[in-house]
């Protein structure tokens, strides 16, 4: 399936819910959120369907996400059944690992491939300023758990100035023993990011270097994301990159998203869409949605125009969209 910029869309994030355990500061606000009506979230059915038309499409890899995913109950039963549609190839999540752990070889057996693990810190006291509920202990013991069962986990490190700048070094040495692609992304001005300051790609490299010596290419594919992998010289995992201020990747962007609301979300930072609850609910045939879906994605944005005037810019937090 390309859009009218030629690039091939396969890849659908899913948000599940707007609920999460954590209030992370560049998601949540610190007082929690007025969560969506239970009547205005997506069915597992919904959401099912949705998936096996846009594998129809040509949707190849799915991501469940939040929220956290996993404040949804019986979430692991929805990650089974795309699983078992036909044409998709793979099925991740990203998550905080709390409400995960002691569940991984549960997971896996029910069809998922690997998660993302965010993990902005290994210091206690900034992980908890961080999140404002959170124990890092936790989200180290589902990591290690995740990797004793076989899973592929990448580990999604937002770094924030003045709050998690000097602790990157530290989350990139879990990549020095351990199996796991530790990325970290560029903190994008949505919702409550866009009142912090980021710490540039280029900075972030700077002092992977400064602490690990020089970093070769990772040329081996490690999923549908546009993230740049290195590996220092005696690591048994990668270091990633993604840039997306600074180091726009836009022109090879394979993604939509699908709000927990039912919104089939073209690019991040733009509100333009279609709204698939309505057609869903509205008694719409599978044809006439999957081609409602083909037009709206041929309609996706050429540049996400984080640093432009953008007219339909996105108003809502990571939460409501969909980490």
């Amino acid at each position: 399936m390309l859009d009218r910029q030629g690039r091939t869309i396969d890849y659908l994030r899913v948000s599940v819910t707007d609920r999460c355990n954590y209030r992370c500061v560049y998601c949540m606000p610190e007082g929690g959120i007025k969560s969506m009506a239970h009547e205005d979230v997506l069915t597992f059915e919904e959401i099912v369907r949705i998936v096996r038309l846009a594998a129809g499409l040509g949707v190849r890899a799915v991501r469940v996400t939040g929220g956290e995913p996993m404040a949804r109950r019986n979430c692991l039963e929805l990650v089974q059944a795309i699983h078992d549609v036909p044409g998709i190839q793979r099925v991740t999540m990203t998550t905080n690992g709390a409400l995960l752990r002691g569940r991984m070889a549960e997971a896996k057996a029910m069809g998922l491939d690997g998660v993302n693990i965010s993990l902005d810190t290994l210091d206690p006291e900034v992980f908890r300023r961080m999140t404002r509920l959170g124990d890092v202990r936790d989200v180290l013991a589902a990591l290690d758990e995740a990797l004793s069962c076989g899973l592929q986990v990448k580990v999604n490190a937002v770094p924030v100035r003045g709050l998690s700048e000097d602790g990157l070094v530290a989350v990139a040495e879990l990549a020095r023993t351990r199996p796991v692609d530790v990325r970290f992304i560029e903190l994008m001005p949505v919702g409550c990011g866009a009142t912090m300051q980021p710490v540039p790609t280029d900075e972030v490299l700077r002092r992977m270097e400064a602490a690990f010596g020089p970093l070769a290419p990772d040329e081996t594919r490690h999923g549908f994301g546009p993230a740049r992998y290195m590996k220092p010289v005696g690591f048994t995992g990668s270091i990633g990159v993604i840039g997306a201020v600074t180091h726009g990747f836009c022109e090879t962007c394979n993604r939509v998203r699908l709000t927990a609301d039912g919104r089939l979300k073209l690019c991040l930072n733009h509100q333009s869409g279609l709204d698939l609850r309505a057609l869903l609910r509205g008694g719409a045939g599978d044809a006439a949605i999957a081609a409602a879906m083909r037009e709206a994605i041929a309609r996706k944005p050429a540049r996400h125009g984080f640093l432009e005037d953008v007219a339909d810019r996105e108003s809502r937090r990571m939460n409501e969209i969909g980490g």
